[in-house]
């Protein structure tokens, strides 16, 4: 599977923040998490999320998107409570350049108990809206919109808010331009895109041009993940074989938690622990040219 893989990368998105180090409930860090990529409810301070970027195209060309999140499941016992989260994943299909495509999804409360574990879902709805708009330079320009109409209410705004939103634009018969190279010619219309609380860059095998990942963290065109990691630590701002020498150092009363707090976590410290010498050796440095890191 290749490193620029669309789907691993934007899976590492989706994920990023959700649970840091020492991966305890009780950690501070932990208490406030999901930072990124957030659309609240309409009485919010984020209910809309938009990505506007460029593409060339003609009669035949079809635009797809796919809009990823996370929903929040809030989890209680009789001593702890935590908030899991359950992966969302709607699509506009084959839009044709000039049309307005429009979608409304919904998802439903839900309640489990499962001994004295209670899961409490609140619903959630949002409209996705695609649409292009002809310009004299010769491309369109394409926009998406993600709006969060779940019924505001007072309690935990997180809880009907999407979290870690993002887009996977494709299209067919057509490319699209960089926001962030350009050609001289477009610079003028790519700097006039109004991305709200998104950067859309290329992405999948550097050269191709028939997706643009539209990301709540700034990125550069074709991200990547990097070969040597292991698996998700859920912040790719650490360094992999630091955070993964300080789970090891965990007590063992700190890993029982992070082992019952979160079947993620539960996985991550598994994991971890069954790295070998020569999985650490590979994860302690690697020298690339700068023409191979795209």
């Amino acid at each position: 599977m290749s490193r620029h893989d669309v789907a691993r990368v934007a899976s590492a998105l989706l994920y990023e923040g959700y649970m840091l180090y020492p991966y305890r409930p009780t950690a501070v860090k932990n208490r406030r998490r999901f930072n990124f990529g957030i659309v609240s409810p309409p009485d919010g301070e984020t209910p809309l999320m938009q990505t506007e970027c460029l593409v060339r195209g003609g009669p035949d060309t079809l635009i797809s998107a796919q809009v990823r999140f996370l929903h929040l499941v809030d989890r209680t016992t009789d001593a702890t409570s935590w908030q899991e989260a359950v992966e969302r994943d709607v699509r506009l299909m084959h839009c044709a350049l000039g049309d307005r495509c429009r979608g409304t999804f919904t998802w439903p409360a839900s309640e489990t108990t499962d001994g004295a574990v209670v899961r409490r879902q609140h619903a959630i709805g949002c409209t996705i809206e695609l649409a292009s708009v002809a310009l004299p330079a010769g491309v369109h320009r394409i926009r998406t919109r993600i709006v969060n109409e779940t019924t505001p209410v007072s309690d935990d705004a997180l809880l009907r808010s999407l979290i870690s939103a993002h887009t996977i634009l494709s299209v067919s018969c057509g490319e699209w331009v960089s926001l962030l190279d350009p050609p001289d010619e477009l610079r003028a219309e790519t700097a006039a895109c109004s991305n709200i609380r998104t950067w859309p860059v290329l992405a999948g095998d550097p050269g191709q041009r028939g997706t643009m990942l539209s990301s709540p963290i700034i990125l550069y065109d074709y991200p990547e993940i990097a070969a040597e990691s292991a698996g998700d630590l859920f912040d790719a701002t650490e360094i992999d074989e630091i955070l993964s020498l300080r789970v090891l150092t965990l007590t063992d009363d700190e890993q029982r938690e992070m082992r019952h707090s979160d079947e993620h976590a539960r996985r991550l410290l598994e994991r971890t622990q069954a790295l070998t010498a020569d999985d650490f050796m590979q994860m302690h440095g690697t020298m690339r040219r700068a023409d191979e890191t795209r």
